[in-house]
Order: structure tokens, then sequence, then C-alpha cells
């Protein structure tokens, strides 16, 4: 009856300590290991959802957690966004103080999505540089004179832009529709971008074919 009692109060504390330090006194998980973790081996797992959904990774604490292998991709990948207008039909804008913000409203890809098709707005999730392109072509309406073009917003201030008047020879408008803009811009998570028509007139105009007016923003560092 001793012998079974003492083996009792062997196994007891086994059950009653809930968390196990190796290298520290003061564990704060079930097995805390203060110090470098060697694997001699590990057994080839062919599961396919496993490989998918069971990676372990280690935050800045040391702590170790399960996530998904799309989320570390995620993690990494780099902004390409191409976007343009849901419909093809003409665009009609009224322009408060020579500008208005160009509503595409629909993307053929996003990667990481970050434009919000209702707000119109780009919203970097990443700091680094990134290259953007924004082409509209306008009807026929902009007359001859008139100061037309377009322009890139970072967090609600214009940043680069490109407008100029339209020429006519022999009373007739040789100026192409078409207006475009590219730059390089740094940008840090949560600046925005929006794209902007800027021009004399109190109406615009533009083609709502994707081949015609679109954008494009590529994280390229």
């Amino acid at each position: 009856m001793r012998k079974i009692t003492f083996i009792i109060f062997l196994i007891l504390p086994l059950s009653i300590i809930a968390q196990v330090g190796i290298e520290t006194t003061r564990p704060t998980k079930t097995l805390d290991v203060n110090g470098e973790m060697r694997v001699r081996f590990t057994s080839s797992n062919l599961n396919e959802p496993a490989a998918k959904d069971s990676i372990l990774v280690v935050d800045n604490f040391g702590n170790v957690n399960r996530t998904s292998s799309k989320k570390v991709v995620n993690s990494y990948l780099k902004t390409v966004v191409k976007g343009k207008f849901s419909s093809s039909s003409v665009v009609n804008l009224s322009l408060i103080s020579n500008k208005v913000t160009i509503p595409f409203d629909a993307v053929d890809f996003d990667i990481n999505s970050e434009f919000n098709t209702t707000t119109n707005t780009f919203t970097a999730k990443q700091d680094g540089i990134y290259s953007i392109k924004i082409q509209i072509k306008s009807d026929a309406t902009v007359g001859i004179a008139t100061n037309f073009g377009v322009a890139i917003s970072k967090n609600g201030s214009i940043i680069s832009r490109n407008n100029f008047a339209n020429i006519s020879l022999l009373s007739t408008n040789v100026t192409p529709p078409i207006r475009s803009l590219e730059s390089l811009v740094q940008l840090n998570t949560g600046d925005t971008i929006n794209f902007n028509i800027v021009s004399d007139l109190i109406s615009v105009s533009i083609l709502g074919t994707s081949e015609d007016c679109f954008f494009t923003i590529q994280q390229i560092r």
C-alpha cells in the first residue's frame, strides 16, 4: 500500500504542472524553450491540405503559431492592380475647383485587394516604391483651347499631372483625345492614391471602355 501511495505521489506533480520550461524557471506556455531548437528527424507529410494549412511560424517574441501557406505567400506578394469602369458607357463628370475624382469602379485584377471600387481609392498595404499609370480618353465634346488632363493624388493632394489645351487647325481640333500619365511614387502603409481629371471645364465626359480608360499600380520595390 505504501508503494502504491509513493508512486501516486510521484505521478501527481506531473499532472498538476501545466507548463514546462527548458532553460527557464518561469514558462509562459505549455512548453517554453529558452534557447535554440534542433529537430533531428521529421516524417514526410504528403497530405496536400496539411501542406496548405499547417505551416508553423515564429513571431518576434518566439511564439510558435500555425498559419496557412496562402497567408505566408500573400504577406510577400507585391501590389499589382489594373482598374477600369464596370460599364463601357460614356462617363459624365462635374468638376469642382477644376478637379474631379475619376470613379473607376471595377478591376481586372487586384492581387492584394487594395483598391476600393466604392470609394475609387487605392490604399497601400506595404511600404514601397510604386509605378502608377493612368490613361483616359475624352469624348468629342471637349472643345478647342480647352485645358484638359489627368492627375495622380496621394493622400488627397495632387503629386503629378499632365494637362494641356486642345489645339485647332483650320477650326478643327487636332489634339489627340487621350491623356496619360505615369510616375514612380513612394508610399507608406495606409497611404492612398486617387486619380483625377483636371480641367477648366465645368463638366467633362470620358469614355468608359476599358481599352481607352484604365489605370495600373505595380509595386516595384
